[in-house]
């Protein structure tokens, strides 16, 4: 009797801490979230930022969706690499202010933009960007949208009729290409009948793209101009900070319209549309946004620490 006793008290026990463990596991059940990178040069070195949030919570998000320089890093996290592994691509061709007119030489190990990048004035541009490609597409496998780990959409812009072109199938450099071809400086990208060229023209942060999340996580890295800081802008900067305000009239519009769960956006100073070869002063500059970001994710996930 004392036997049985004992064993209804073992079985009363374990099914109560099964109970109470998966009790736990329910109250911390993650929402679905949607990432959305948005487009803004070499400002993008702050998503490095941000998506080490994510691996600091041991959380990543269900769907990635980005813009030009978004483009790229979301494909690089999609397809299974770190922030830190990002961080160090960027740096290894880096070496230089990756301006094509000045200061292409490249006296690092790693190669320059002189060394990625081809000069297309026949395509209507300045550059040819598959030097660039092949470059990063080394460091990762997926060739396909389907080799990705997380679903991504990529966005481009149609030249022919001003609207958004969304890849998510098929060939994933090729949506890559044509979603940075900055008007005038990348080349464009032939697709059946359409001529793409950056997202950043038509959907800079494209909040209204993702499939349906709990939440959604918008990064916006379009620069600042600040009179009192920042230098008197050559013709260079008029003309790439003029593309920045055309873009952030339309984010303001997307955000009315579609407003995300969390909207992030890093205070960045000085950082000019090819400055990538300031990614850790950049990553340094969005400390305080990836710090927020931090913040908002845990009062959305109240259990995660």
């Amino acid at each position: 009797m004392r036997t049985l006793a004992v064993r209804n008290w073992l079985i009363a026990s374990v099914l109560l801490l099964t109970s109470i463990s998966i009790s736990a596991a329910e109250e911390c059940r993650l929402p679905s979230i949607g990432l959305v990178l948005g487009s803004g040069g070499a400002g993008g070195l702050a998503h490095i930022a941000m998506l080490e949030v994510f691996e600091e919570l041991e959380i990543q998000p269900n769907q990635i969706a980005g813009t030009s320089i978004g483009a790229i890093i979301g494909a690089m996290a999609a397809a299974g690499l770190d922030s830190g592994k990002i961080q160090e691509i960027f740096r290894q061709f880096g070496g230089s202010a990756m301006d094509p007119f000045a200061g292409l030489m490249n006296d690092n190990d790693g190669p320059g933009w002189i060394d990625l990048l081809n000069i297309d004035l026949e395509s209507g541009s300045l550059i040819d960007a598959d030097g660039f490609l092949d470059f990063i597409a080394g460091k990762f496998d997926a060739r396909e949208f389907v080799d990705l780990d997380i679903p991504l959409k990529i966005i481009a812009t149609n030249y022919w009729d001003a609207e958004q072109h969304i890849f998510d199938t098929g060939n994933l450099l090729v949506a890559i290409k044509a979603s940075m071809a900055v008007p005038g400086l990348f080349s464009p990208v032939t697709l059946d009948d359409k001529l793409l060229i950056d997202g950043g023209t038509a959907n800079p942060l494209p909040v209204d793209v993702l499939d349906g999340h709990d939440i959604v996580i918008a990064i916006d890295v379009t620069g600042m101009r600040d009179p009192q800081s920042d230098d008197s802008p050559d013709l260079l900067d008029l003309l790439f900070k003029t593309f920045e305000i055309m873009q952030q009239s339309i984010i303001r519009g997307k955000l009315e319209q579609y407003p995300p769960d969390i909207y992030i956006k890093p205070a960045l100073s000085d950082v000019r549309l090819l400055h990538f070869d300031r990614v850790d002063e950049v990553i340094e500059q969005a400390s305080g946004a990836a710090a927020e970001l931090r913040e908002q994710i845990q009062s959305k996930i109240e259990c995660l620490d």
